[in-house]
């Protein structure tokens, strides 16, 4: 279903618009709702607090984690098909 949307614009704002559109070889109302959609897709999905509210509350968790280099190389035995069994991963959390 369709809607009509009314937009109060000054005069020169109209005649800018006018000019964008015939340049793109449209009409005012194509380009008008190209350009409101655009600016609907550059809006983001979630306010910036509720990123950070998510990213606050994942924050709060204590989870277990090696330092830098065992956790590299990790990555790299992974990388090479060497990837440590489970016993010896074990031991390695324990040292």
């Amino acid at each position: 279903m369709s809607q009509r949307l009314q937009v109060l614009l000054e005069d020169t704002e109209v005649e800018e618009i006018r000019r964008t559109a015939r340049a793109h070889h449209l009409i005012v109302a194509e380009w008008v709702r190209r350009a409101l959609r655009e600016a609907r897709r550059r809006e983001p999905e979630r306010a910036a607090e509720d990123k950070l509210d998510a990213v606050r509350q994942a924050a709060r968790h204590d989870f277990p984690a090696p330092d830098i280099g065992q956790r590299l190389g990790e990555i790299e035995r992974g990388y090479a098909g060497e990837a440590a069994g489970a016993d010896e991963m074990v031991a390695e959390l324990e040292t």
